[in-house]
């Protein structure tokens, strides 16, 4: 007998006994290793959706894994009959957001200014010699989000972008969230979390169109745990009230002037020039972190006589809200949801993801998927759209429940599988839901406004950019404001990563910056609970300031 194996986008019927990554090797598919099979660099990583009953118990070397994870290496089909669904988690790219944006309120081109310059074959780190090279200078911009991870390979003479990446961060093996993370990387010896991810950040950059050792400055733009890990700093503090950074109370006692970080790309065993600069951009404070920095250099808020909006979606989603006179910023702990954690059917923004969803008349579903191919699962501007739709057609109420549809609504039934929606994924849409709508509240109240007095409200990340306005607006997700109002702007942490990489003075500005942001707390405030309850409905979004929330 044989087993069905799905791996990736492929299917194909093997006999049991050998390991899931030669299954991988026969069907072409690329599997990141370093050690050749051996177990021993741990990047190897498959996440099992159906059919570990069908595998091999783990090995020693496996210990380290956690729910549905596995080394492919390590882990061999033992049983006649039945269906494996795995996937690895380098599934080709994955939808990178390649949208550009201009916004300095002088309205002209940002000159370059980079710490990497060139005097004659000399190359220059901060005027000081590190190399000697006629060939180009590049430089990347990285955002280390919890749960993909966006690199850009830079032109440092000319500012062009020369290629781009996106890959699934691989310490989900740890955790879906940050708090997991966190709780792995102190219970767990040898800083696993932060040597999977090199692996894998090493393959992404060798197959960039250049030499690696003529990259001589990353910049880091990430939340503060993600940040942090990356610099294999101790990150027990950031999960500990008051959630703060090593680097945050170093620099209270102290024992440093910026919450900014660097380091040598040999420390951090890392394939570009060894005396390559890693720079960490700083953190605000608390869970706000350098991403939320790199938005608002991108936004550049710090020049902005408007007042504006950011709101960043995603595991942790940033908010911003201010002008150059006055910011403040919060985090939400909103989980992976959005992403496609958690969701029975859920993935990222690849290929076979259905990314927007339509109910026709006669109750059929219109379906778009990433690719136009066959459709593997849902990602998170198609969660909002089927939700935005079941509320539209009365398929469900604002409290999340079916009104017709028994236990789930099925979308596809076409691949041998059904792609499939239910109360429990609503449930978790719902509270990663809620603790955005609460954020947003806590925000404006405490910044004294309303949702409508600002003038701009900028949708970041990738998935923002691809979202229905108008869905996310029926559902509650984003406030209910005139669509005017409203820019996807995309990845604005990675555009802020790029501007910080091209620009020291630009860099600078931002250290100055994130000293005068006021963190929003959002567990101390007393109607936190109020506005998450709330924002687990679905409803539009309207402002609720009032004098009690204004005052606390």
């Amino acid at each position: 007998m044989s087993v069905q194996l799905h791996i990736n986008l492929q299917r194909t019927d093997v006999p049991p006994g050998a390991p899931l990554f030669d299954y991988a090797e026969t069907l072409g598919i690329k599997v990141p290793t370093s050690c050749r099979k051996q177990g021993k660099c741990k990047e190897c990583l498959v996440e099992v959706t159906e059919g570990m009953e069908c595998l091999s118990e783990r090995t020693s070397e496996e210990s380290h894994l956690r729910e549905n994870f596995r080394l492919s290496c390590r882990c061999k089909i033992v049983q006649d009959g039945g269906v494996v669904r795995c996937h690895t988690l380098r599934r080709g790219d994955m939808k990178i957001e390649r949208h550009a944006f201009q916004l300095p309120s002088s309205g002209q081109k940002m000159q370059l200014d980079p710490t990497v310059t060139r005097d004659g074959d000399r190359i220059l780190l901060d005027g000081v010699e590190i190399d000697r090279s006629t060939g180009p200078i590049h430089g990347i911009a990285m955002d280390l989000g919890t749960t993909t991870v966006v690199i850009r390979l830079l032109n440092l003479e000319t500012g062009e972008i020369v290629a781009d990446a996106s890959i699934e961060n691989p310490q989900r093996f740890g955790g879906s969230d940050v708090m997991a993370r966190i709780h792995y990387d102190t219970h767990e010896p040898g800083k696993l979390l932060q040597r999977t991810l090199i692996g894998y950040l090493t393959h992404a950059i060798e197959e960039f169109p250049v030499d690696p050792k003529s990259i001589y400055e990353l910049v880091v733009a990430g939340n503060s745990t993600m940040r942090d890990l990356f610099f294999r700093l101790d990150v027990y503090s950031i999960g500990q009230n008051p959630y703060q950074s090593i680097t945050e109370i170093e620099m209270a006692d102290g024992r440093r002037t910026t919450t900014s970080l660097a380091e040598t790309a040999l420390k951090l065993h890392l394939p570009i020039h060894p005396k390559a600069r890693i720079y960490g951009l700083p953190i605000i404070s608390g869970h706000v972190g350098a991403d939320a920095a790199a938005c608002m250099l991108a936004v550049d808020i710090a020049n902005e006589s408007r007042l504006v909006a950011v709101m960043d979606i995603g595991t942790n989603t940033e908010l911003i809200l201010g002008n150059k006179d006055k910011i403040y910023a919060a985090s939400c702990p909103a989980g992976p949801a959005f992403e496609g954690g958690k969701i029975s059917c859920g993935m990222p923004g690849l290929t076979g993801a259905i990314e927007k969803v339509a109910i026709e008349s006669d109750g059929s579903m219109r379906l778009q998927v990433i690719g136009d191919g066959q459709a593997e699962g849902i990602c998170g501007s198609g969660l909002v759209d089927l939700m935005s739709e079941l509320l539209r057609v009365e398929r469900m109420n604002s409290l999340g429940r079916f009104e017709q549809d028994g236990d789930r609504v099925v979308l596809d039934a076409s691949n041998g599988t059904s792609i499939y929606f239910t109360e429990s994924d609503i449930n978790e849409l719902a509270q990663a839901k809620g603790a955005n709508v609460a954020g947003l509240q806590i925000l404006f109240a405490n910044f004294g406004i309303r949702f409508e007095d600002m003038e701009v409200f900028y949708l970041a990340g990738g998935f923002g950019r691809h979202l229905n306005v108008q869905s996310s607006k029926r559902i509650g997700l984003i406030p209910n404001i005139d669509d005017a109002k409203i820019i996807q702007v995309g990845n604005a942490s990675i555009e802020g990563a790029c501007i910080a990489l091209l620009s020291k003075t630009k860099r600078a500005e931002l250290e100055s910056l994130v000293k005068r942001v006021i963190h929003c707390r959002l567990e101390t405030h007393p109607n936190f609970f109020d506005f998450f309850v709330e924002g687990c409905q679905f409803n539009r979004v309207e402002s609720r300031l009032d004098t009690e929330s204004a005052a606390s």
